[in-house]
């Protein structure tokens, strides 16, 4: 018996918690009483952006369990307590006052037995905002906002049921920038004036948001850009001279140009011819460019890498059609000349090649016939000669390029 009594009294709050809401208020804050500092009755925040706006408050019994009844009243500043009767209902599981103004309102719900909920009733009314330009004049490298953000009604008055003392709720004001397409604002619901160094390159829409406990307002003003973006891509970045480096402009709005490419070669074209680097090392390609309006951006390319000269040669091929290893062929990298003897062990010249340029790109190397005739040359040890100049100044004409290659077929 004890054992019940003592799981009814735990569950006795359970089932006694009633409920004390508003329909259609936006946002409700805890009051806090000086008298009674552990009482956190609702402050409930409406949006009176109409002017005509008006109150509803609706009570609901313990778990909805009927019948109960609701005794409702309405705070007096006159005599400091509840005491305007508002109506009485019987017989229901929950009850509702409509049209009501700015107050305190307190409900006595009762039916073997007795829970009373308080609450206020307040009015907000659309915050100030504006959204501009900091100044009239457009700026090449940046974007300066100016907002406003605002309370028009700064606190909401109360009142301390245990004193009559009068208190306030302090408004609480919000704001969130943004932009349509989306742009970079930098710290946009933390600094009002926003400057972003990102300026949009496409026309935006800036948009500024500000809310209220109760209410929100919306300003947005359209913004044209004259913000230009030099930008290009460079084709290929790597490879042996001379390489020729194919550069395509991706800029926005851009005017005048100037690429300099790095070598003491620039161009003013906006689509400017294939370049070729023929000396061996690392250049980057600057592009700057100019607006109509005179706004100026420049962008620098990653390295471009002309391969150093090199030379390599083989000592053997073996020219029997089978498509692997059947020229006699260096192995090159940026040169500017080569040339190549190659005799017979008796002394005979049996293949002979000098070239550069064009010539040279197309140079296969020796396939194993005698003065590229259609006899072929025995198999054996043939003497070589090799003579080649780098662009990057390098001469191959030393003993390392001269030895014996041997031809097996």
């Amino acid at each position: 018996m004890r054992f019940s009594i003592s799981i009814a009294l735990i569950l006795i709050p359970y089932y006694l918690s009633a409920q004390l809401t508003a329909p259609g208020a936006t946002s409700s804050r805890p009051a806090s009483y000086l008298s009674a500092p552990s009482v956190k009755d609702s402050i409930f925040v409406f949006c009176n952006e109409s002017g005509t706006q008006k109150g509803t408050l609706n009570a609901a019994s313990p778990r909805g369990n009927a019948p109960f009844s609701f005794s409702w009243y309405r705070w007096s500043t006159s005599t400091k307590s509840f005491s305007i009767f508002i109506k009485n209902e019987t017989g229901v599981s929950n009850s509702t006052i409509s049209n009501l103004d700015e107050g305190g309102y307190r409900v006595t719900v009762s039916g073997g037995f007795d829970t009373t909920m308080t609450c206020w009733i307040v009015f907000d009314k659309p915050p100030v905002v504006e959204a501009k330009l900091r100044n009239p004049m457009k700026h090449c490298n940046y974007v300066a906002l100016d907002g406003t953000a605002a309370a028009t009604v700064t606190s909401f008055p109360y009142y301390d049921p245990g004193t009559g003392i009068q208190l306030s709720l302090k408004n609480e004001v919000t704001f969130l920038w943004s932009s349509e397409p989306e742009s970079s604002i930098p710290y946009p619901s933390l600094d009002i004036d926003p400057t972003t160094f990102s300026p949009p390159l496409e026309d935006v829409t800036y948009k500024l948001k500000v809310n209220t406990l109760g209410c929100s307002s919306e300003a947005s003003f359209f913004y044209e850009s004259i913000h230009i973006d030099a930008d290009f891509s460079a084709d290929p970045m790597e490879g042996e001279a001379p390489l020729e480096v194919t550069v395509t402009d991706k800029s926005t709005r851009g005017l005048i140009y100037k690429w300099d490419f790095g070598d003491d070669s620039v161009s003013n074209l906006k689509d400017p011819l294939p370049h070729k680097y023929y000396k061996p090392g690392e250049y980057t390609i600057l592009l700057t460019i100019e607006s109509e309006l005179h706004c100026i951006d420049s962008v620098r390319s990653a390295k471009i890498k002309v391969e150093p000269s090199a030379l390599a040669v083989p000592n053997v091929f073996t020219p029997d059609g089978d498509g692997y290893n059947d020229r006699f062929m260096v192995e090159s990298k940026s040169l500017r000349y080569i040339s190549m003897e190659v005799f017979s062990r008796s002394g005979l010249k049996v293949y002979g090649f000098s070239g550069e340029d064009e010539r040279l790109k197309e140079w296969t190397g020796w396939d194993g016939n005698i003065n590229n005739s259609s006899i072929k040359a025995a198999p054996g040890v043939y003497f070589y000669i090799i003579r080649a100049f780098g662009w990057d100044d390098i001469r191959y004409d030393s003993k390392a390029y001269r030895g014996v290659v041997y031809l097996y077929r």
